[in-house]
């Protein structure tokens, strides 16, 4: 007689949670906003000052949002210390961080640009760690780490075939300084959570002071305020407004609020994968098997970050 086989001792496969599904959509929507608003700064470049063309951005931007919360019904005010961390968000992550990105893009290319933006995942635990004690789990580190080296053999061939000129040490300079001030922005709006900022009032808030700062500056500098009237910048001037100031920053500082800034980050890590992809078809660029290897990596870092998530 046969013996009847043994019952399986296999715990059943986890499925993955709602909540994460969610938080990788969030990630994925943002990384594509942002991964094509590298090639619309473009279009803002030549004819408009580029502090006038952040302070249009940022302006629109705020205002759609006012709009919005509005309509919705929604929570506008804030108190007077949510209003002192949206003054620093808007600061540093509008108005500081953004003028020093339009600037290096006139001295380099926009996938090198987005390649140092990949490192705004291991700054942000970096400074959480300094300024506020946070421990981040080491699979956060190792992901993080992972999303720079990604970024770096993916854009490789780029950063070789550039020929870097003199002009390129100035464009990576202010590029280092625009995702430090972004970092820096972040434990400002972490702290307009710790406030009990509502996110929308905030987000809305912290673009109008960070268009008000830009708007100062550009007056002080003798910026010529006026607006290309050429359908691709206006076209650009709306998409880099509505979808990647509005939509990209309400979802990215959501999924910070609800997932961790590290999580969040990330996704500076996986907009040059797309910036390149637009390059290649919209410019006719070509990216070989350097490409894919940096790809794989940027995705197991990924990976890494979203289980660090799980393990906390």
């Amino acid at each position: 007689m046969t013996p009847s086989p043994e019952p399986s001792i296999l715990p059943p496969p986890r499925r993955i949670s709602r909540a994460t599904l969610i938080a990788v959509a969030a990630v994925l929507l943002c990384a594509l906003i942002w991964g094509t608003t590298w090639y619309g700064i473009t279009w803002q470049l030549g004819v408009v000052d580029p502090i006038v063309s952040v302070t249009w951005r940022f302006g629109l931007a705020a205002l759609a949002l006012f709009a919005g919360i509005a309509v919705a019904r929604r929570q506008l005010s804030l108190t007077r210390p949510q209003h002192l961390e949206a003054m620093g968000q808007g600061a540093f992550t509008f108005a500081v961080s953004y003028a020093f990105t339009y600037s290096s893009e006139q001295h380099v290319p926009s996938a090198i640009v987005a390649v140092i933006f990949a490192a705004l995942a291991f700054l942000n635990l970096t400074l959480f760690r300094l300024v506020h004690g946070q421990k981040a789990h080491r699979l956060a580190w190792a992901g993080a780490v992972l999303g720079v080296v990604g970024v770096a053999v993916l854009s490789g061939s780029e950063l070789i075939s550039a020929r870097l000129g003199p002009a390129a040490g100035l464009g990576i300079g202010l590029a280092a300084l625009a995702v430090t001030s972004a970092a820096i922005g972040n434990l400002f709006a972490w702290r307009a959570q710790r406030a009990g900022a509502p996110i929308l009032a905030s987000t809305a808030w912290a673009m109008a002071y960070g268009t008000v700062m830009l708007a100062l500056y550009g007056v002080v500098t003798g910026a010529e305020f006026r607006i290309d009237p050429s359908p691709g910048y206006l076209i650009s001037l709306v998409y880099l407004a509505l979808l990647g100031s509005v939509v990209a920053f309400v979802v990215y500082f959501w999924l910070a609020r609800t997932r961790g800034y590290a999580l969040a980050s990330y996704i500076s890590a996986l907009t040059p994968p797309i910036a390149m992809g637009v390059s290649a078809l919209f410019e006719g660029a070509r990216f070989g098997i350097l490409a894919l290897v940096g790809l794989i990596v940027v995705l197991a870092g990924q990976g890494l970050i979203i289980r660090a998530q799980k393990a906390k």
